[in-house]
Order: C-alpha cells, then structure tokens, then sequence
C-alpha cells in the first residue's frame, strides 16, 4: 500500500526507484490481484488527440488523481486505431494492413498480434470489408481475453444477406471460432452503437440505436445473443441521448436530456431490474450539453468528453472540473476516440 501511495503522490510520472520496486513485485501474484484489485476502482480516460491534420495524432491519459499524462503505443510498431479497451488491454486493428489486430497492455508493453482466421477471406463484413462491430473481453481472475469481430456476412457484389456473422477469438486456445445468427431487424444490428461495447457477466453488451432501443448481449460461454430491455422510464425522444457504460462491475445506462443526467444501473442481471442511481444537474455547463458524451464512471466520479473538453462530474461534491482541453482546433472531436481504461497487470501471451 506504501507503493501504491508513493506513486500516486509523486511529482514525476514514474521515478526510477517506483518503477524498479514495480517491474520487482510484478511478479507476485498476491501484489498483482491487489493491484488489479484497486486499478478496477479507478477508471480513466484515454483519448486520442490530433490537433491539426500535419502533426501526428498522440494519446493522452486522463486519471482522476493524477491528471493527464501522455500515452504511446510505439512500442507496436505499427499505426493503429483503438478499437476496444477492457480492464487494462485494448484491441487495436492496424491502418496500413487491414484484417491485423493486435491485443495489448500500454502498461506493460506486453502486446500479441491475433492470429488471422481462415474464414477472413471468405466472410466479408459490412461496411468496407471491415468489422462492423468488434468487442473486447477481459476476465482478471482467469487472466483470459476474448476478441469478438462482428457484422453482416455480404457476397462479394450485393448486399447483406441477413446473416449476422460472430469471430470470437480465444486467448486459452489460440483460435478462432465462427458461429453465424440470422436476425430477422437487420436494421437494430445495424445501428448498433459501435464504440460503446461493455463487458459484465461475461458478457459483451452494445445499446442499439434503433426506435426500439435495448440492450444486446453477447453470451461468450453459449456464443448466443441476448436481448435486454432498459429501464421502463427510458425513452430516446424529446432531446434525450442514451450510453451504456460500466458502473462498479456491474451494467449501466446514462441519460442525458438538455438539464439533467439521469445514470440508472442494473440490480438483477437475470431479472433485468434497474435503478435510478444519480440524478445530476446539468445547468452548469448547459452550454456544452449538445456535444457531451459519458466515457466511464465509478460510484465517486464520471468521465464525459465534448469536442475540445474533457470534464470529471465528481458525484458527492457535486462539483464539474475540466481535466482537459484542446487548445488549437482539433480535427476530430475528442468523444470520438475516447475509451475507458483501467491499469492493470497482465499478460496478453
């Protein structure tokens, strides 16, 4: 605990000592559960910044305790974009080679290139060949990942046949597997939100965008989907905008209307019973509302990104706080690239 208190309170990202004593106790097994144990609580926020279209994009890491500090997935190799982020891994694809993901742990640089499945010159995804939907699960007790690539199944030439088409890799094995669902509302699959994906219950879960919004879960023991109701009070009319997120391990929903962010969590997973957990004023930063996004939360604090800003809502006090801004005229908005992250030790091998 005197480690952990000593890092935090340093001036210097990581002094020399901090980190020989970490790269040392690393390797305990008891130090990294608790380790694990303690980074589950504090959820941060990764972004990608790109300030003008000549200078190359960076990574910036917003943590609630120790502010910003930047972020390099150099140690890859390769130019690649975040495509999923769950308890301290992130699943990237590479820009110039499609069709290679990489799984990897910004904190320990360890990473691993996926291997590619035999069925990915067969199946083409929709749109651009590419995965509509990709997931990314994480279990720290079993030290075990799983990377999902999801979307229609089209012949080369026409559109998409109805067939929803899974790839779910599994670290244990090594290996691909395919399982392919026929959905009869092509369209809520198609509009399921891409970069909001959360894993509870061992499950993946996306919030669909569709007039009839619900929530669709991954099953990654049964390889079946799921499809969950949200609370009853919910709508998506009259300005409100919903995210799903992560909420002390277990599945949430946010909503935010033009005053007020109403954050509701699910009690009984089997039951789908949710609760209203916080109800947050908005009239402060009223004039950022249109443009704000949550990115992840814990019981004391939330994360929500705008076009230039990155706010932390801290939920006792009741106070707004900007942990970051974007200074000169960025080219994309930050909610865009922006990720939940956890720092945890462990092995993508």
């Amino acid at each position: 605990m005197e480690i952990f208190k000593a890092m935090a309170d340093s001036n210097e990202v990581c002094s020399h000592a901090h980190l020989e004593t970490f790269v040392r106790l690393s390797s305990d097994k008891y130090f990294v559960q608790l380790y694990n144990q303690l980074s589950s609580k504090n959820p941060m926020l990764l972004v990608e910044v790109s300030e003008s279209p000549q200078l190359k994009s960076s990574l910036i890491c917003v943590d609630n305790r120790l502010g910003v500090s930047e972020f390099s997935l150099n140690f890859l190799k390769d130019r690649v974009r975040i495509r999923a982020s769950c308890n301290g891994l992130l699943c990237c694809s590479s820009i110039p080679d499609k069709g290679v993901y990489y799984v990897c742990n910004p904190m320990t640089g360890d990473y691993k290139i996926l291997p590619r499945s035999r069925e990915r010159p067969v199946t083409r995804f929709h749109p651009d060949g590419e995965a509509a939907l990709v997931g990314l699960a994480c279990n720290l007790s079993t030290q075990k990942f799983n990377v999902v690539l999801a979307g229609h199944h089209r012949t080369f030439g026409h559109r998409p046949d109805g067939t929803f088409v899974c790839l779910v890799f599994d670290s244990e094995s090594n290996k691909w597997r395919k399982f392919v669902s026929f959905q009869d509302d092509q369209f809520m699959f198609s509009q399921m939100n891409k970069n909001q994906v959360v894993f509870v219950n061992k499950a993946l879960h996306w919030l669909t965008g569709s007039s009839s919004s619900c929530v669709l879960a991954l099953d990654l023991d049964a390889d079946v989907w799921r499809r969950m109701s949200l609370p009853d009070q919910v709508s998506e009319g009259s300005g409100n905008r919903l995210y799903l997120s992560e909420l002390d391990g277990c599945l949430s929903v946010i909503q935010i209307s033009d005053t007020w962010m109403n954050i509701w969590g699910l009690e009984s997973y089997e039951k789908e019973e949710w609760s209203l957990v916080d109800r947050v004023s908005l009239r402060c930063i009223r004039g950022l509302v249109p443009g704000i996004f949550p990115i992840c939360q814990s019981g004391e604090f939330v994360f929500l990104a705008t076009h230039k800003h990155v706010l932390l809502y801290h939920r006792k006090s009741r106070v707004w706080k900007e942990m970051y801004s974007v200074k000169n005229s960025s080219t994309l908005p930050l909610w865009f690239s922006a990720h939940a992250f956890r720092g945890t030790i462990l092995s993508c091998r």
